[in-house]
């Protein structure tokens, strides 16, 4: 990860624990952060020692790496979420598949980072991050491009009923729960999906939250 330095406007007060079997990095993260406002509470270098620290210190913050020897922190990350129901979980991975992500969501993650991105990156998805929610780092997709990609791009403009169902995906929805919420069909909530896509030019739903998320058409809470 380079570290560059967080704009003031990033200053944060979370606390935050940090989770990784690589000691050294995980202190010079724990670090960086202390140094853009975040307060930490300490370094985890196993699943069991950050469910523990998790369940004592209740941070604010719990920033997993995936893959640790013994448990991974996606299993660590089911823990805290019952030991520690207030903190949301930022998985930091090198993984970059789409799979990932939806494995982190499904482990209860708040937050997908990129171990190879920017701490600004980082501070910028810690510092708008909530709990029932999946923000995805705009450099996850970026396949080793800048974090920080040019807005050039016109952002689109989106219908009424678009926008609800991009807030929803936004949160980590599925289509047949959103369609249930809004109150339309399966059918119609499949067709405001494919209508994002093709306004966002993405593939996908994670990738048409990310460029919503790039492109600020979602809020910080993900309304």
């Amino acid at each position: 990860m380079s570290l560059v330095s967080a704009s003031p406007s990033a200053q944060l007060a979370r606390t935050v624990l940090v989770v990784d079997d690589h000691v050294t990095f995980a202190e010079l993260l724990s670090g960086a952060l202390a140094s853009s406002g975040m307060r930490p509470v300490g370094i985890a270098s196993s699943a069991a020692q950050a469910i523990a620290m998790a369940a004592s210190e209740k941070p604010d913050i719990v920033v997993m790496d995936i893959e640790m020897p013994q448990q991974d922190g996606l299993a660590a990350t089911r823990r805290i979420r019952e030991v520690a129901p207030d903190a949301v979980v930022a998985v930091v991975t090198a993984h970059r598949d789409p799979d990932w992500v939806v494995r982190a969501t499904q482990a209860g993650a708040s937050a997908f980072i990129p171990k190879d991105g920017s701490l600004a990156e980082m501070i910028d998805i810690l510092s708008r991050v909530q709990p029932g929610q999946m923000l995805v780092s705009p450099s996850t997709f970026a396949a080793g491009t800048a974090a920080v990609r040019p807005r050039t791009a016109p952002v689109p403009q989106l219908t009424r009923r678009e926008q609800e169902v991009l807030d929803c995906l936004g949160r980590g929805m599925q289509i047949k729960a959103i369609a249930r919420v809004l109150g339309i069909t399966l059918e119609t909530c499949r067709g405001y999906v494919k209508s994002l896509h093709a306004k966002l030019g993405v593939r996908s739903q994670l990738e048409a939250v990310v460029k919503a998320q790039d492109l600020g058409l979602l809020s910080a809470s993900g309304h």
